[in-house]
């Protein structure tokens, strides 16, 4: 394989394509391809193995007791599926992972993974760097989910942003990906925050929104 794919990858990083081609010659591992809206990997199932999107781009998805389906995050190349889930008790798939578009996944199993981690210090450092990174993302998704109101889920972003004080923002996320985000449909994101200019607490002009009353939006969060 083209080595020079991975040269981007979280996992690779500060590593040359020279040396990245040398690691992954001493140990086993193969390339899959799945096409577009292929299931690669069901929620509940065991992680054997690491899997780095090196094309295209996947999914990460869940179904509540309802039926919906909440989408988690796109992971595209050349980013890890599931790495805080390889190791421990638990290794299980906490979501269906789906290739948005077709995709190709380099697999490394477990064991030849673990003698990368042995063998290099920097692989090492950067697979614990992607674990805490997925940690956070996950508890901040979390967070959102337990505000009952998409109006509560929006004044919690916003503040964030703001680090609770008057001023002006700039989201970090389209509408879409924040519907995503909070588990709702994308036209309930922009009615609430029509909601919230027309109430006064904000001003929005793009993905830029001035906040305008700290107060009103901190006692949003508490519905």
């Amino acid at each position: 394989m083209d080595y020079s794919l991975l040269s981007d990858s979280p996992l690779f990083k500060g590593l040359t394509t020279g040396e990245i081609d040398s690691i992954l010659s001493g140990i086993q591992h193969r390339i899959r391809s799945f096409q577009s809206g292929t299931l690669i990997a069901q929620s509940g199932e065991t992680v054997r193995s690491l899997m780095i999107v090196v094309t295209g781009i996947v999914k990460g998805e869940m179904v509540d007791y309802s039926g919906r389906v909440i989408k988690i995050e796109d992971i595209p190349a050349p980013g890890a599926l599931a790495p805080a889930f390889l190791f421990g008790n638990r290794n299980k798939y906490p979501v269906n992972v789906m290739a948005v578009s077709d995709a190709e996944i380099l697999i490394i199993e477990k064991g030849e993974f673990l003698k990368i981690l042995m063998g290099n210090d920097k692989v090492l450092v950067n697979f614990l760097d992607i674990i805490s990174n997925r940690s956070q993302f996950l508890s901040e998704k979390i967070k959102f989910l337990n505000f009952k109101t998409i109006k509560s889920k929006l004044a919690q972003y916003i503040l964030q942003l703001a680090r609770g004080k008057k001023g002006t923002v700039r989201f970090d996320r389209t509408q879409s990906d924040m519907a995503d985000f909070f588990g709702v449909a994308r036209p309930s994101i922009a009615r609430a925050l029509g909601d919230l200019e027309h109430e006064g607490i904000i001003m929005s002009q793009g993905k830029n929104v001035s906040v305008l009353d700290v107060a009103k939006l901190k006692e949003l969060t508490r519905d």
